[in-house]
């Protein structure tokens, strides 16, 4: 006797129905964990970082719990260092708020000058629309304050729970292959460890690439702050270099502090105009070339699928949610290669594929068989 139950065809309307309300308890759920999820998935791009180092220790005979140790607190010193770097520059800042002050009273002054000759605005209907904004911004600014200090404290919790995480991640990694052995026995060892590979590989490939690009972005953007005469070039090239993680847009955000600061406190306003430039110089060379050099071969992501994604990982986490689209964009797209049923949204998400030119004669068939015939058998014995 067969107990199984029967099984039941729903109709493709109701099929649509569940496939949209799982996604709608997915993308809730995501929102509501946001506190455990993004530290977790920044613990795991973390532990992929650091296990080709975890690993050398560990061919060096050193034990894996005191290797992973090592790695995380190089990985906190350096961290250290960076931050501190940037202190000791957001500090220097201060020798020059006096000039600030005194530049942005020239602006006001200038400003004030234009409304009351050529928009016949009063000057004492000025300040008392002035005093009205600036109480209204004391007003929030407490409230702004609030919530610096709240993010902070949340950034310093989060970090501590990136290396507790990334700890654990690459202390029990055989562990965790042997759960997803278990977890889907129905698939062969072999599948789950290529879905696995594959995974890793992309992973480590976007974060050492974009290592890589960082560096690129920030020397050129460095050197075009130098021919400018700009203070701090260094630090605002890589400034604005970091902010490279938010893709298409965060080159172009990085370029207003320098701008703002170059426009106070130079005497000639079209450096600040210059600074936009090498910003959209250098954007223009990372969108064309660096990055889909070094990365895209990697991260292979249509730009609209792309951007599409960063909204979407946007309204669910924030900033943190533009870092991480990419990556876990990424992610999906091997798994979903992998999945003989999540092929087609695989090759909806990648890059388009570029016609083949036509044939022209049977002597250039001839020559592109064979090599068409060993494609096919290799795309044969992988599945």
């Amino acid at each position: 006797m067969n107990n199984r139950f029967p099984e039941v065809q729903l109709p493709s309307y109701a099929k649509l129905a569940c496939v949209l309300l799982s996604l709608v308890i997915i993308v809730y759920g995501l929102h509501v964990l946001e506190g455990l999820l993004i530290p977790l998935v920044f613990a795991i791009l973390f532990a992929v970082l650091l296990f080709p180092l975890v690993q050398r220790f560990e061919n060096w005979k050193v034990p894996r719990v005191l290797a992973i140790v090592l790695c995380l607190l190089l990985s906190l010193a350096i961290l250290t260092g960076l931050f501190y770097g940037i202190s000791v520059q957001i500090s220097s800042f201060a020798e020059v708020l006096p000039k600030f002050a005194q530049r942005g009273n020239e602006y006001i002054d200038s400003i004030q000058t234009f409304a009351d000759k050529r928009l016949n605005i009063n000057r004492q209907r000025q300040v008392t629309e002035v005093k009205k904004y600036l109480s209204q911004g004391l007003a929030e600014g407490g409230t702004i304050l609030t919530s610096t200090l709240l993010a902070t404290t949340n950034i310093i919790t989060n970090l501590f729970l990136v290396l507790i995480f990334s700890f654990f991640f690459l202390l029990y990694r055989d562990f965790f292959r042997s759960f997803f052995y278990k977890a889907f026995s129905d698939l062969r060892r072999s599948k789950i460890d290529s879905v696995m590979k594959g995974i890793y590989e992309v992973v480590k490939d976007y974060l050492a690439g974009l290592v890589l690009v960082i560096l690129i972005i920030g020397t050129l953007m460095t050197v075009g702050l130098l021919i400018l005469g700009v203070d701090y070039a260094i630090f605002f090239g890589f400034f604005g270099a970091c902010l490279v993680l938010i893709p298409y847009f965060g080159l172009s955000m990085g370029s207003l502090l320098p701008a703002a600061y170059t426009l106070v406190t130079q005497d000639n306003p079209l450096k600040a105009l210059g600074v936009i430039g090498v910003f959209l110089f250098v954007q223009t060379l990372e969108g064309n070339f660096i990055t889909p050099y070094i990365i895209g071969s990697k991260v292979s992501i249509n730009p609209l699928a792309a951007i599409v994604v960063l909204i979407l990982w946007e309204n669910i986490w924030g900033l943190p949610g533009l870092v991480l689209a990419l990556p876990l964009t990424a992610i999906l797209k091997v798994i979903f290669d992998e999945v003989d049923s999540l092929k087609p949204y695989g090759f909806l998400i990648g890059e388009a594929e570029k016609p083949r030119p036509p044939i022209k004669n049977l002597q250039e068939l001839a020559e592109q068989l064979p090599k068409r015939a060993k494609k096919i058998g290799k795309i044969e014995e992988k599945n």
